[in-house]
This record gives C-alpha cells, structure tokens and sequence, in this order.
C-alpha cells in the first residue's frame, strides 16, 4: 500500500467529488482547509459540474479540472449530476456510468504535478484502481457521520433487515443493542438483497473498495461520537483507519447576507417546513 508523503512542503492533493451537491460540498470546504495549509490542490469534475464547484472555489489557488462525463444508457445527454436525473431510479445507472471515467482519470493523473495523495468519493469506487496502478495513496469520503457509516455497515453484514419483519417494527442491532431501528430507515439493497441486481453490484463495489482504501475521512469530529469513531477503526480490522475532519462547514468562506422580504420565510426554512408532513423523510 503507498504511504502518504510526510514533506508537507510539497503536498498536492487531488480531490473528486461524486456529481451530487452534497457530496460535493464537503469536499470543497475540505479544499479550503488544505489551501490554508499551503497545500496545491486540484478538484475534478465534469463539465456541467465546472460552474457551480468554482463559484465555490472563487478567489482561491485551487486548481478546476474537468473530463468528459460518458454516454450512457437511460441517462440523458448533458446530464451529470444527481439532482438533473429524471428519476433517482436511475441513480445506480448514473453511480456505474462514472466508471468509464476511469482511463480519461488515469490520463489526467500522469500529467499532474506528483500527487502526495488523492480524496474521492466512495461511490467513484473505481478510482481506488487508478490509485494503486499510479502508487498514490487514496483516501474515502462518504460524507455521513460515524454514527450512520457503523449502523449501515452493521446493517449491511448482518442482514438483519432481510428478515421477516414488518418496515416499522423495531430491531436492535447487534453491535448496539441499545440502538432500535425499523426497514423503513432503509433502502431495499438492505432489505431484499438481490446479488445479481445493479444495486447490489453497485454497493459491493462501494464497500470493497471501501476497505481497500487508505483510509476514510468523516466529515465528523471525535469529541461528538467518540464511540462510533472508534469503532469506523475496529470494524475494519485494522486495514484502514478513518479520521474526523469536521466539522468541515466551519471551513466555508462567509457567505453574502441575502436579504428577503418581511414576513417571507427563506427558501431553505420553507424546504424543511415542507418536511413536516412526513414522519421520516431521510434514510440511511
């Protein structure tokens, strides 16, 4: 496995966001954090993607690279990120499309000033192959906290929730038995595995490469889940580690004050009212 180079003189690091906001996002307000370390770092992206990740990186040396996003079955032409899908039925296609991304990645890679080590997203899973045939090492970012990245994979290798239960009856897991879940916290790749189905190559893939990695970064921080900090380590088996970068908003440049009208609710507040009309709206 390559190391990570230890001269931070010399530090270039490589991130690549998945084509979604918030993954995205996050890796951004990570940039800004290595940039005030004097650290050169180069975002990837695809052309679609290229306006909205230097708005966010204006006014700072970070370098934007795009290639070419590919063609691909059910996905429609100029689409490239996830909120443009027609439906997130489609997601998995999109997630899987990305790969044929991966000679135009390597090419880019082998012109670059030398990388001290890359950060992409856990579902662009196949950059880890580029990763290890250039020697760099390369690090995982899935975003979600400790907390939900250990319940999913807890989730995930038990099976627990293929079972016969009803989607809201309660399950202990069985790394935390104090910690009480139902199916419906779930997708159905957790609840009726089907090997041979594209959700479910698409999410063995994302864990094999997973654990494969040189570690993962959480955009966490340890004081806040101590536990299941530790134990993103110990799942593991000790192959990889993880470390809590978070909370990486604190990095975002201040944003402009945007002024509404009197009485008029801003638009993220009428969102999350929205959201009240449902008991649960968001899933591991």
């Amino acid at each position: 496995m390559a190391s990570i180079p230890s001269d931070a003189s010399c530090s270039h690091v490589v991130l690549f966001p998945f084509m979604a906001k918030g993954h995205t996002i996050p890796l951004l307000q990570f940039a800004q954090i290595l940039l005030c370390r004097s650290t050169a770092v180069t975002v990837i992206t695809t052309p679609a993607n290229h306006q909205f990740i230097a708005e966010l990186l204006n006014c700072t040396a970070a370098s934007i690279v795009t290639l070419p996003f590919p063609i691909a079955a059910d996905i429609p032409a100029g689409v490239e990120s996830t909120d443009k899908l027609p439906s997130m039925s489609l997601f998995t296609k999109f997630g899987l499309a990305t790969s044929a991304m991966q000679p135009h990645f390597e090419q880019l890679l082998e012109t670059l000033p030398r990388v001290s080590f890359m950060v992409t997203d856990a579902f662009l899973w196949w950059t880890l192959h580029s990763a290890k045939k250039l020697g760099i090492p390369r690090l995982v970012f899935y975003g979600m906290s400790c907390y939900s990245y250990c319940l999913s994979m807890v989730a995930k290798s038990s099976g627990i929730f293929s079972g016969s239960q009803r989607d809201d009856e309660l399950v202990a897991l069985s790394r935390f038995p104090w910690i009480k879940l139902s199916k419906e916290y779930f997708t159905l790749n957790y609840r009726d595995p089907k090997p041979k189905s594209l959700e479910y190559i698409f999410s063995m893939e994302v864990s094999s490469s997973t654990y494969n990695s040189y570690g993962m970064l959480v955009n966490s921080f340890y004081e806040l889940e101590p536990l299941f900090a530790a134990n993103c380590n110990t799942q593991c088996d000790g192959s990889f580690r993880n470390w809590c970068v978070g909370p990486l908003c604190l990095a975002e440049q201040t944003p402009k004050k945007v002024h509404s009208e009197p009485g008029v609710k801003p638009r993220w507040v009428q969102w999350l009212d929205k959201k009240l009309e449902k008991k649960c709206w968001n899933n591991i």
